[in-house]
């Protein structure tokens, strides 16, 4: 019984745990999707200042050259204009590396032309994934380019001051091409590998992206289906036992019924016959017929007593819920025997007990209420006229289960009759029965997940084999 009631609690915490497996999975996908896009907007800017740095140094190349030949003072000027937008990248650069001012940074960026909407994520970007490998590469070939651009500053500095004094010969300017040419290819091919490093980062981040969405996507379809199948399980459940209660509560109706026209006709007949017998007594003299008539109205009190008796047990059985007890057998059964002693002729009955299993884990209530009503009618039911009678109780362990054997040499019961005894008011004698003892026992040995089984002939005796499952303390 303790282990059915742990059933429901186990049921409603792998719920618990299927919702929570939902809902954190719907958040850490939610959680990656949202750092992974910001991450590939973030790489995007990146990319797109790399663009500003790499027109810059272009721009800036084509106006020293152009100067070197022209000696036009604005292209001078324009060469410095266009080689601030990588030397204002390089400022950021430095300044993140260090761990300078935001300010300082920010300041470095917008002279890079980088849009200020972009520059919170960027800079968020470095200061957390400067470590991982395709950022990392990506800063090392900005520092790279940055050491070129510094020189390319050298070289136009120098030119400038040549024109300045009017030192540029033909010579020099050939020598200033060739080297302008040669670190505009490595800048190329610097500001190239940036760009394809973090081409090929934001790539790598997409599939993980990828395989993160249909790993979580795969667990919340996981969950919401054992979900879905556990409430529909529930329902199904829950439906079956709307079926079942109401086909019980029929069963039930007509039980009840039944019950109250039986118990009310056998509550009436005793009084009727009591009734009789007072109008009898008042007009007999002869004391011997008057003790003969208080002889029968005891018998019909001892009847009606009885029959209370037996509709105690029925509710006692009905209303009991099945707690579960450690309890000796030994004593139920001797306690049993003991309430018996007082009934005329029981002195003549020998009790045999074979107690091989005592201590089990069961409900006390309606093991006393078994044991009595089998006792009861096997001394009632016991044969004058035997020399020897005796009730044998036997209790072992078979197969897991408990086993209590009570038999008797009483009367017996014939065969017809043995598949009706356990019905409802179903009596073989109704001098000595009412018809509700072994359909009470009966009902408690099922709510105790028993059976009981019965082994008769006539003027042998009968065997009452009930057998219940033995229980683990929990």
């Amino acid at each position: 019984m303790v282990k059915h009631e742990a059933l429901p609690k186990l049921k409603r915490f792998n719920t618990l745990v299927l919702m929570c497996v939902i809902f954190f999975s719907c958040a850490l996908l939610i959680l990656f999707n949202f750092y992974t896009i910001k991450i590939l907007s973030t790489s995007r800017a990146w990319v797109n200042g790399e663009s500003q740095y790499s027109k810059g140094q272009i721009d800036a190349v084509r106006h020293l050259i152009t100067y070197i030949y022209s000696e036009n003072p604005s292209q001078w000027e324009m060469f410095k204009e266009e080689l601030s937008v990588p030397q204002g990248d390089h400022l950021a650069r430095v300044t993140l590396t260090n761990n300078g001012s935001i300010g300082l940074i920010k300041k470095g960026l917008i002279a890079g032309k980088n849009h200020e909407e972009d520059l919170d994520d960027m800079i968020w970007l470095f200061k957390n994934f400067k470590s991982v490998l395709f950022l990392k590469k990506a800063i090392h070939e900005w520092e790279q380019g940055d050491v070129l651009i510094h020189k390319i500053n050298l070289i136009g500095n120098e030119i400038h001051q040549k024109i300045q004094a009017s030192q540029l010969d033909e010579q020099s300017k050939q020598k200033t091409l060739s080297q302008i040419s040669a670190i505009s290819n490595e800048l190329n091919i610097n500001e190239q590998n940036f760009s394809s490093t973090l081409g090929e980062g934001t790539r790598k981040i997409r599939d993980y992206l990828i395989y993160l969405n249909i790993f979580f996507i795969l667990i919340i379809i996981s969950a919401v289906s054992l979900y879905y199948s556990i409430m529909v399980k529930k329902l199904m459940i829950s439906r079956q036992e709307i079926v079942e209660t109401n086909k019980n509560l029929v069963i039930t109706n007509i039980e009840l019924d039944k019950f109250v026209y039986n118990t009310t006709h056998d509550l009436r007949s005793p009084i009727a016959s009591l009734k009789g017998l007072i109008e009898v007594i008042k007009s007999e003299d002869d004391i011997n017929l008057i003790k003969s008539y208080l002889d029968l109205m005891t018998q019909n009190l001892d009847k009606q007593d009885q029959f209370i008796s037996d509709i105690i047990d029925y509710s006692k059985n009905k209303k009991q819920k099945t707690s579960l007890e450690s309890l000796s057998l030994k004593k139920i059964i001797n306690d049993a025997i003991a309430q018996f002693k007082y009934i005329e002729n029981v002195n003549q009955i020998t009790f045999k007990k074979e107690i091989n299993l005592d201590i089990i884990y069961n409900n006390s209530l309606r093991l006393q209420i078994i044991l009595n009503n089998i006792i009861s009618n096997a001394i009632k039911y016991a044969v004058e006229t035997k020399e020897k009678k005796w009730i044998s109780i036997k209790t072992y362990s078979l197969n897991k289960s408990c086993i209590i054997e009570i038999e008797d040499n009483g009367i017996g019961i014939k065969k017809e009759f043995q598949s009706k005894i356990f019905d409802m008011f179903f009596v073989t004698n109704s001098n000595k029965g009412t018809g509700l003892g072994l359909y009470i026992v009966k009902e408690a040995v099922e709510n105790l997940n028993g059976n009981i089984i019965v082994e008769s002939e006539i003027n042998v005796g009968s065997k009452f084999i009930i057998t219940l499952p033995i229980q683990e303390k929990i």
